[in-house]
């Protein structure tokens, strides 16, 4: 949220009929949930004194975090309000933070749900479905000029993890480390029905990590299966860059949901296409047979057969659309001018 966020005021800031104020809380993710606590009460007074200053339009907060303050705004001032929400932010399975959800939808004037599955959870949640309209995310299509062509990448993966890549299909997952992202199960039940010559790098970190590694080590394709953890840029580049797919087997799990999957056009532009379970945000993200394919959640034959036969007959395809379809439909150069218009209505 916080990479997404920062992508988005610089898109906006490049409009030439659109002046942003920002109030922004920099810093590392050590002892974040503290500051994070104070810059949420700093925002009491400092939002009344940004708009007295900047006089917006509308105020923007990136997500149900932030917006969080407003049932404690004292004097609020008489502008729009709006948020962005992105998943998690609006499930986490907390009951208080669920019973304190009604009493911010009621204080926005307009909300921002990521996808069409966390728009229907705000409504769920008590949001009035006319303030609330799902529209994507964006990305740094920029950030394609950083990567390294395939052979070089290859080369640069076999020297970190000590594999040869040259002659193998690389599947590529990268993201928080979460249940939800059902990591084991695909190690579990998906590799094994695989008939291509294959590697599995899982790039990230999270609260599963050592479930997965246990999944690697039980299982008899371990050899095949890389478990990176959190990876510094230039590798994550070069994997993005090396990789032929990109899966991202989910599994329901109830309180969390997967809001867009931003995962998902970082790959695609990089002309890497998606295989993925048919659920929740990803929905509003692969469009079949164009950046990828969506396979039925928890259906292990399907979801391998799909590798196959893209990875057989039709890599190169969907290569070449995925990266196209994603810039024109995703990019923030694109995606902004949504937003704006949205803003404008409220």
């Amino acid at each position: 949220m916080q990479n997404v966020s920062m992508q988005m005021v610089r898109a906006l800031k490049e409009r030439e009929n659109v002046e942003v104020d920002t109030i922004i809380l920099n810093a590392s993710w050590r002892f974040i949930g503290i500051k994070t606590f104070f810059f949420l009460f700093s925002l009491l007074w400092r939002i009344r004194g940004a708009v007295k200053r900047f006089e917006p339009d509308v105020v923007l907060f990136s997500s149900m975090v932030t917006a969080g303050v407003l049932p404690f705004l004292m004097r609020k001032p008489d502008v729009p309000f709006v948020t962005i929400n992105h998943g998690q932010d609006v499930t986490l399975p907390v009951s208080i933070y669920q019973w304190y959800l009604p009493k911010v939808f009621r204080c926005l004037d307009g909300v921002i749900s990521v996808s069409s599955a966390t728009r229907q959870a705000c409504i769920e949640r008590g949001m009035a479905p006319e303030i609330g309209v799902a529209l994507p995310n964006g990305f740094d299509a920029d950030v394609k000029k950083k990567l390294p062509d395939k052979d070089e990448a290859k080369k640069i993966l076999g020297d970190e993890f000590d594999m040869d890549f040259s002659q193998k299909h690389l599947l590529l997952t990268v993201g928080r480390q979460v249940k939800r992202k059902g990591h084991q199960w695909f190690i579990e039940e998906v590799l094994c029905k695989i008939r291509s010559d294959v590697a599995y790098l899982i790039i990230g970190d999270g609260p599963e990590h050592e479930t997965i590694k246990t999944a690697r080590k039980n299982s008899s394709l371990k050899q095949k299966i890389i478990i990176a953890g959190k990876q510094p840029e230039n590798i994550l580049n070069a994997a993005y860059a090396a990789a032929d797919l990109f899966v991202m087997p989910n599994i329901p799990v109830e309180g969390d949901m997967e809001g867009f999957g931003i995962v998902l056009l970082e790959a695609n532009r990089a002309g890497v296409p998606a295989i993925a379970s048919d659920l929740e945000g990803i929905k509003d993200v692969i469009e079949q047979g164009i950046n990828g394919y969506r396979i039925p959640v928890g259906n292990s034959e399907a979801f391998a057969e799909k590798v196959d036969t893209v990875l057989a007959t039709e890599l190169k395809t969907l290569s070449d659309t995925s990266a196209s379809y994603v810039v024109e439909t995703f990019s923030w150069r694109s995606v902004v001018g949504r937003y704006l218009e949205f803003l404008k209505s409220v």
